[in-house]
């Protein structure tokens, strides 16, 4: 393997980082708590990147498409001509999501190989990819061994590890997929920091918040207010057993329609409530709708509010979000863990130091 000769930075340094597909900026907040540098982001949704900005305002923001940036203007604007540490790559999930009915074909698929150009420009150290599991699976394995030859001979590109992020401090069972690529030392998985038994509840999560009907909010939280739920929802709920009670409780009078001729098994989260003494079930971008999941609240009758799902993601509760409800909840639903990525700090700086020769 062709080695390239790098200068060991100051111990006192902050790394470098560049943040490819950055979304609402949850890794950038992660990496600037533990004491990293974030000098560019890249992202075209409008309003994630106003998020990203108001949280992120020293940060050199590229609101556009991927495909139109030059790494080259980053490695002179933002790196001052040199290589960057670490390079992270979260792009699109949707291609690889069994939710998606319309992956097949989906032409973002193909976003995540831009991972490869900004490789080869800013000789990152080590780039650190984040998605969901069946970016692992065999019938995109054509797929990453593009993504290898796109990041050429001077990078190694590692075998997906499918981790839950409730193992590293997370309430909430979330199971993705990342994987790393480096020169020279490849980095190994940690241990869990929280595995079964340990884990953080949501009970934990939520401690403090105030207790909301439907319809009310928090006079000093904009992001705790309950959604104003139809009456016949607000039966249903009455009717599902506090703390973890599903649909199929429900008394045949107040079953939805839809679900009138399916098995309790078939969508069995709809209309179902969280456990308090447990991890919240994986939050997606409908977090806030009892009919998306199992997103209604343990012993309240209404479904989370943005702020409790923002807490399940471990955003910090001065997190500022730009859009409207239904834009907020896809940027929550949407984000990496600020949590997760804290847990795996440790990991990125010895594996920067030790391709750092």
């Amino acid at each position: 393997m062709k080695k390239r000769g790098i200068k060991n930075k100051k111990s006192t340094a902050w790394p470098t980082v560049v943040d490819l597909f950055c979304g609402s900026g949850a890794v950038s907040e992660a990496l600037k708590k533990r004491h990293f540098k974030v000098v560019a982001a890249i992202d075209n949704d409008p309003v994630a990147c106003a998020t990203y900005a108001a949280n992120h305002p020293r940060v050199h923001l590229y609101k556009q498409d991927i495909r139109s940036v030059d790494p080259k203007t980053i490695r002179r604007v933002d790196l001052g001509g040199k290589d960057v540490d670490l390079l992270v790559v979260c792009a699109p999930c949707q291609p690889f999501s069994n939710q998606n009915r319309k992956r097949e074909g989906d032409a973002r698929a193909d976003l995540i190989l831009e991972a490869g150009r900004f490789a080869r420009v800013l000789k990152p150290r080590l780039i650190f990819f984040e998605n969901v599991p069946g970016l692992a699976s065999p019938k995109n394995s054509e797929l990453l061994c593009s993504l290898a030859e796109e990041l050429g001979a001077e990078y190694q590109l590692g075998e997906p590890y499918t981790i839950d992020a409730a193992d590293f401090g997370v309430p909430q069972r979330r199971v993705r997929t990342i994987m790393f690529a480096a020169p020279h030392r490849l980095p190994s998985l940690p241990k869990p920091l929280t595995p079964p038994g340990a884990r953080i509840t949501v009970r934990q999560a939520l401690k403090g918040l105030s207790k909301l009907k439907a319809g009310e909010r928090d006079p000093k939280d904009p992001l705790h207010a309950a959604r104003n739920h139809q009456p016949i929802a607000l039966k249903r709920l009455g009717a599902i057993p506090r703390d973890g009670g599903s649909r199929a409780a429900l008394p045949r009078e107040l079953e939805l329609a839809c679900h009138a001729k399916l098995s309790s098994k078939k969508y069995p989260d709809v209309y179902g409530r969280m456990r308090w003494n447990d991890v919240a079930p994986t939050l997606t971008t409908g977090c806030t709708d009892v009919t998306r999941g199992r997103f209604a609240h343990p012993e309240e009758d209404r479904a989370i509010t943005l702020r409790e799902a923002a807490l399940l993601q471990t955003f910090p509760s001065q997190y500022h979000f730009k859009g409207n409800l239904s834009e907020i909840a896809t940027q929550i639903g949407n984000a990496v863990p600020v949590a997760l990525l804290e847990a795996l700090i440790p990991t990125f700086r010895a594996a920067i130091a030790g391709n750092a020769i």
